[in-house]
């Protein structure tokens, strides 16, 4: 029983899987950008004038963009109001650099918007972090207490939170990527054989998403798993 539980018994395989298809989408959004990085935008566009165009046209005049540190660190961030571009975006005049520019006003525009599985991710944020920290210190700590089942529930639900989070950070990283392809779709900053390059590129950054979620649900199963046999 001990052996199945901590070893290398059937449930490590679910970590096994997780790790792989984590690996792969981390392998496959970075060859997408390499890929692609290499097409130059026929109108010439950096990432940054991309960005702007696009916040200018929403009405976002008022957020700024800054360039940060880093490969593919781009993020906006709704409590500043701030759209941050890596180095290997801003001044980049790549189709890859554009499309992961106008993803990022996408959740620039969500924000604008009050798009409802954003306000949702933004509300679970508290609570994920006490999972994240949480969790398995309790589970083990409730492991060494002779199995104490109320420690290692609590640990478990905790966990579970982090896994809801990545689920409903779903819906916002696709929305987001579907309202970047929309708008590079008009033909104002990109030509029209340059958007499915565009589409290549989100949809192997929001596969990121997709295994991550994976992964820590199996981690989840695994938990429940080993502790849900030991109590039997």
């Amino acid at each position: 029983m001990y052996g199945y539980g901590y070893g290398f018994g059937p449930s490590y395989l679910l970590i096994i899987i997780g790790l792989a298809i984590s690996m792969w989408a981390s392998w496959y959004v970075n060859h997408n950008f390499k890929k692609y990085d290499q097409f130059t935008s026929h109108r010439g566009k950096s990432g940054a004038d991309a960005a702007r165009y696009i916040l200018d046209s929403a009405g976002l005049q008022d957020i700024q963009i800054n360039k940060v540190s880093g490969n593919l660190t781009d993020n906006y961030n709704p409590g500043n109001k701030t759209l941050n571009l890596s180095e290997s975006t801003y001044d980049s005049t790549s189709v890859a650099a554009i499309g992961v520019a106008a993803h990022e006003c996408g959740h620039a525009i969500q924000d604008q918007t009050s798009y409802v599985p954003m306000r949702v991710r933004a509300a679970l944020v508290p609570a994920v972090n006490l999972g994240s920290n949480a969790s398995i210190p309790l589970i083990i700590v409730g492991a060494l207490l002779g199995m104490n089942h109320t420690l290692i529930t609590i640990g478990i639900w905790l966990f579970a939170l982090v896994v809801l989070f990545q689920v409903v950070t779903l819906p916002v990283e696709f929305n987001a990527s579907g309202r970047a392809i929309k708008i590079l779709g008009s033909g104002d900053i990109l030509d029209n054989d340059e958007v499915p390059m565009v589409k290549q590129v989100l949809f192997a950054a929001a596969l990121t998403y997709v295994a991550a979620a994976i992964s820590t649900a199996l981690q989840l199963l695994r938990l429940i798993l080993i502790f849900g046999d030991n109590r039997n």
